[in-house]
């Protein structure tokens, strides 16, 4: 093994386990378990929201999948990648202080918490746990295999004893720490994302003898390199526009980003987080797919995409520094997959078995289920993991996907508009996510565009026409039950 390598990820680890350790303590103490192992008492700072929110929503795909098919696809892929710079613009700022207000009037701790009280259903409740539930194992489980497959490539040990060290340290951390180490280890992530990608860029822009010299040695290969449209010129305008649907505007309603926008502390750190979020996103994504597509000159011939990260940082960068550097990857995983391990663990606990199965449950009875649940939740992920899927970018989309599909228009239109009902609310997400599947399956790409684009519009439509149609509907059956209690 390359201990040079290797030390500095350890190092990181340790980092990790003493924060998990410090978070513990407020778990221990706090006189409000489920806000403090779920939400973290509402206690983020900006930096820390913004950290976190760019921590988690930078993944596998963003860090591995991602520069591996600019590798493959040159700039055009680049230019796809930055439409996801406005995300945490837009999910702070369409969901910020409304959103924050309202959780704390129905004093949600999940994001199903928000939706079970704006909109009085138990179906509702039921198909968006169970979207989570479903969704994002596939989500966590292609984490999973990211990170174990890091390591792997990094320590020559087997993929099984490397999904092992990857899977306990992840479980370490969120089993003792909640979500306030949950939050704290992706802002510490969040920093580490951020200079490995400035010293790797670096080093490969230098490695490769210079912009100039690299977009020549581009072109010569392939000129459709340089241009926005892709190395077989599959990348159109429609799809590339569409694309800023799923990883830009849609990401309002990813349930792991939403709920750190019911966390922040006051106004002052949502502002901040707005500034911070929208430029380290930016420098992030810019950073990383650049290093993928300047990596082809230098490293040429790669086949498999999830190896031209590990596998340039190795190249151009002295083996002590390539450890720091690597360690970046590594948190991208470890970030989203702690905030999906603790957001499924309290759509469980709290938006299940609280409401359906035994909602006068004890304090220390919840405080034993949740550590548990989650670490069980750990274990049937690592299962899932030991047959990894080969397409790592594209199961993670799907997921992502699905949950836009499902929660978008519920939870904007519940916001910001009177007259959103349940049955509007259960007809978008009924339709949002079938529909989303079918063109998943058997259309991807519907009029050029990604398939999530269509079942977003598709929801929307139907959101808004139902909701009309059964307003009046509620509105009778709200006045009667009034005169019924007035009566009594």
């Amino acid at each position: 093994m390359n201990w040079a390598v290797i030390t500095p990820l350890i190092i990181f680890l340790v980092v990790i386990f003493f924060i998990g350790f410090w978070a513990s303590k407020y778990v221990n103490t706090s006189s409000n378990f489920l806000q403090e192992y779920f939400l973290g008492s509402r206690e983020l700072g900006g930096f820390v929201l913004a950290m976190t929110m760019t921590a988690t929503y930078g993944s596998a795909g963003s860090f591995i999948g991602g520069p591996g098919i600019a590798y493959t696809e040159g700039l055009g892929w680049v230019l796809l990648a930055m439409s996801q710079v406005a995300t945490g613009y837009f999910v702070l700022m369409i969901l910020g202080k409304k959103f924050a207000i309202m959780s704390r009037k129905y004093n949600s701790i999940t994001m199903v918490d928000f939706l079970k009280e704006r909109y009085k259903s138990k179906w509702v409740v039921i198909i968006s746990a169970v979207s989570i539930i479903i969704f994002l194992f596939s989500a966590m489980a292609a984490q999973w295999v990211g990170g174990a497959r890091l390591l792997e490539s990094l320590t020559g040990l087997n993929y099984t004893t490397a999904l092992f060290i990857f899977a306990v340290s992840v479980l370490v951390y969120v089993v003792i720490g909640g979500f306030r180490a949950v939050a704290v280890t992706d802002a510490v992530q969040g920093v580490v994302m951020v200079i490995g990608t400035l010293v790797l860029l670096i080093a490969t822009v230098i490695a490769g003898g210079g912009i100039s010299n690299i977009m020549a040695d581009l072109t010569a290969e392939n000129p459709n390199f340089i241009t926005p449209f892709g190395a077989d010129a599959s990348l159109t305008p429609a799809y590339v526009s569409s694309f800023w649907i799923l990883v830009g505007v849609g990401v309002v309603a990813l349930p792991q980003i939403a709920v750190r926008a019911m966390s922040y502390k006051n106004s002052k750190s949502l502002h901040r987080a707005i500034i911070i979020g929208t430029v380290v996103v930016g420098f992030i994504m810019l950073g990383m797919h650049l290093i993928g597509v300047f990596a082809r000159p230098i490293l040429p011939g790669i086949e498999v995409g999830d190896k031209v990260m590990p596998l340039i940082a190795l190249e151009v960068l002295p083996a002590w520094l390539a450890g720091i550097v690597l360690s970046a990857p590594l948190a991208a995983i470890m970030s989203t997959v702690d905030s999906l391990l603790i957001l499924v663990s309290s759509t469980i606990i709290k938006d299940v078995y609280l409401n359906y199965i035994e909602p006068k449950a004890s304090s220390d009875k919840i405080k034993k289920l949740s550590v548990s649940i989650t670490a069980v939740l750990g274990s049937i992920v690592f299962l899932m993991a030991l047959n990894p899927p080969d397409l790592l970018i594209w199961l993670n989309l799907f997921a992502f996907g699905g949950l836009e599909a499902a929660f978008i228009w519920p939870i904007v239109m519940g916001l910001y508009w009177d007259k959103a009902n349940k049955y509007g609310a259960l007809t978008s997400m009924v339709l949002g996510i079938s529909t989303y599947i079918l063109f998943d399956t058997y259309y991807p790409q519907p009029l050029g565009m990604h398939s999530v684009v269509l079942p977003i519009v598709i929801s929307f439509f139907a959101f808004v026409i139902v909701s009309i149609m059964t307003h009046k509907k509620l509105m009778n059956n709200s006045t009667d039950q009034v005169q019924r209690s007035v009566k009594a």
